[in-house]
């Protein structure tokens, strides 16, 4: 079971790993900054397995590849959300953060949900959502971890 963590509209990169504490490429650290200013008990309460939950344009801005980072750093199973930045999608892909797409509209702050990342499925209680989850080549990369993991087992990167 996951706890959801709700974010609205057009949340930056900047929002999820604020450029002023944004100083280092080690994990552990930036776990301690996710959403440091728009959600400041983020990073204490957070914990492993819950689920990110944004609206439309989730991580739009720069290609921070700390912003994902942070999130999988912090114990973020993964992130659900109408839309994705498309920078910000490839770099959750490539870092093996899985991400569902759909209306997220019925899911709250503080939900406690159960999440199948392959699926798309997501339980409440007995309210069960649909999402569109990841597959082929991108589920494929979550799967194996990220994309450094995925060229070190298959030796390449052909996709055919």
């Amino acid at each position: 079971m996951s706890r959801v963590w709700r974010f609205g509209d057009n949340v930056s990169t900047d929002a999820i790993t604020p450029g002023r504490y944004n100083l280092t490429k080690d994990p552990a650290e930036l776990a301690k900054i996710a959403f440091i200013e728009a959600r400041p008990e983020f990073a204490r309460e957070v914990v492993p397995g819950d689920v990110v939950v944004g609206g439309r344009n989730f991580g739009i801005g720069s290609s921070r590849e700390s912003a994902p980072l942070s999130l999988k750093a912090a114990g973020v199973s993964g992130v659900i959300a109408q839309s994705f930045g498309r920078i910000f999608f490839r770099n959750a892909v490539n870092l093996g953060l899985p991400l569902l797409i759909g209306d997220t509209s019925p899911l709250r702050d503080g939900d406690i949900v159960e999440v199948n990342w392959e699926t798309g499925e997501v339980r409440r209680g007995k309210e069960v959502f649909q999402f569109k989850p990841l597959d082929g080549f991108l589920l494929d990369v979550v799967r194996s971890g990220g994309i450094i993991e995925y060229i070190r087992r298959r030796g390449d990167l052909c996709i055919e």
